[in-house]
């Protein structure tokens, strides 16, 4: 994978004071790399440096191979898109000339392509017909940001460059954006540096997340890398691992469904059916009477010998399913529940009997409870 943008030992100074310091950083070519970390931390003037709307004090900047002090600056930013929080609209021009602006510039007022922009339009789900002729006061600001960003896309920039756009919207419309920004550049494959406060954000739209700290990179990787290794403890307080990681502390007991669904091994398998139809469930817990534990059986298991009116649940049991003990720490067990083939696991306690059942959908349970305890508190 090709580096649309390289940043080799950039800092910039303010005075005496250093804001950026040697910083080298690439960018890969078609993907969303965000930047984030806490207010004061360079990554605006990281990003607007790549267009020269900062000058570095020193160092040197690729973008595409070409180092951009060679490159006029206002050639240089018609080449990248740009995308701010303010959104930047002009009240006096309707959509199809905002979007428009650009060529507009280049080669005057009736450089409007309508069926480009039209086009642009449905590519940032908003009907060409119902929106090309009104004004930016008629949107919504989430209708607004959408013009944005098919402005930003306008001419067809290899690189775009977007600071904090969806910070002043509601939290709906944030997520609205946010899903719509991945699916255009799966279909778009361009070079988006996208700058955030936000963690959150972060790992939901990045393919790479830059973690800065005063000036400095402290860790760049896939957002599943730096949530499984973050690089130290700033790194970890800003992911919020303590308070996302809490439910590792629990043991299995804690998380665990008290109540599985049983079947003794003398049913009929047309009986262990019509429980499993009742409960809404596709296995079942094989128990004597005492509730020790004898194995599982599943739709598949039953169903495969249906036919055979002599069989009972103790004939198409599964004997060899992985199991666990009552006190283990879910931390150990986080892996066999999402390999186990039926998708649960059998907890037992110490002399055998079925205490409870641990499912993906319990662990997701006490992995959203736990957040928004921490949420709460």
């Amino acid at each position: 994978m090709q580096n649309a943008i390289v940043f080799e030992g950039v800092s910039k100074k303010y005075g005496n004071s250093l804001v950026i310091e040697a910083l080298d950083l690439s960018i890969p070519e078609g993907q969303i790399v965000v930047l984030v970390g806490p207010s004061g931390c360079g990554k605006t003037t990281t990003m607007k440096m790549i267009n020269r709307l900062i000058e570095s004090t020193s160092g040197k900047i690729l973008v595409n191979g070409q180092d951009i002090q060679s490159i006029d600056p206002v050639e240089l930013r018609r080449g990248i898109g740009y995308v701010i929080q303010q959104i930047g609209l002009f009240p006096h021009m309707t959509i199809a000339e905002n979007i428009s602006l650009v060529p507009r510039l280049r080669l005057g007022k009736k450089a409007v392509d309508i069926a480009a922009v039209d086009e642009l339009l449905k590519l940032v789900g908003l009907d060409p017909e119902l929106y090309r002729n009104r004004y930016p006061a008629e949107l919504s600001g989430g209708q607004q940001q959408r013009i944005g960003v098919a402005r930003a896309l306008m001419s067809d920039p290899p690189i775009i460059l977007m600071d904090e756009p969806f910070s002043a919207l509601d939290p709906i419309t944030r997520e609205q954006l946010q899903d719509e920004l991945i699916r255009l550049n799966e279909e778009l494959h361009k070079t988006i540096v996208f700058v955030t406060h936000d963690m959150d954000e972060a790992l939901k739209i990045a393919d790479q997340i830059v973690v800065m700290q005063e000036g400095k990179v402290v860790q760049q990787g896939k957002p599943d890398q730096i949530l499984r290794h973050p690089a130290n403890d700033f790194v970890r307080e800003f992911l919020g691992e303590k308070r996302l990681s809490s439910h590792l502390s629990y043991l299995v007991d804690d998380v665990m469904l008290k109540e599985p669904i049983t079947v003794l091994p003398s049913r009929g398998l047309a009986e262990a059916v019509q429980i499993m139809v009742k409960k809404r469930v596709t296995g079942l817990v094989v128990t004597d009477k005492n509730g020790q534990y004898l194995g599982i059986t599943s739709t598949s298991d039953i169903y495969r010998r249906y036919t055979d009116e002599s069989l009972c649940i103790a004939d198409v049991k599964q004997v060899n399913a992985v199991t666990v003990k009552s006190g283990t720490p879910l931390a150990q067990v986080l892996p066999l529940v999402q390999e186990a083939p039926y998708g649960y696991l059998p907890v037992l306690t110490a002399d055998g009997k079925l205490a409870g059942l641990l499912t993906q959908a319990s662990l997701v349970d006490v992995l959203a409870k736990s957040y928004l305890q921490e949420e709460a508190s």
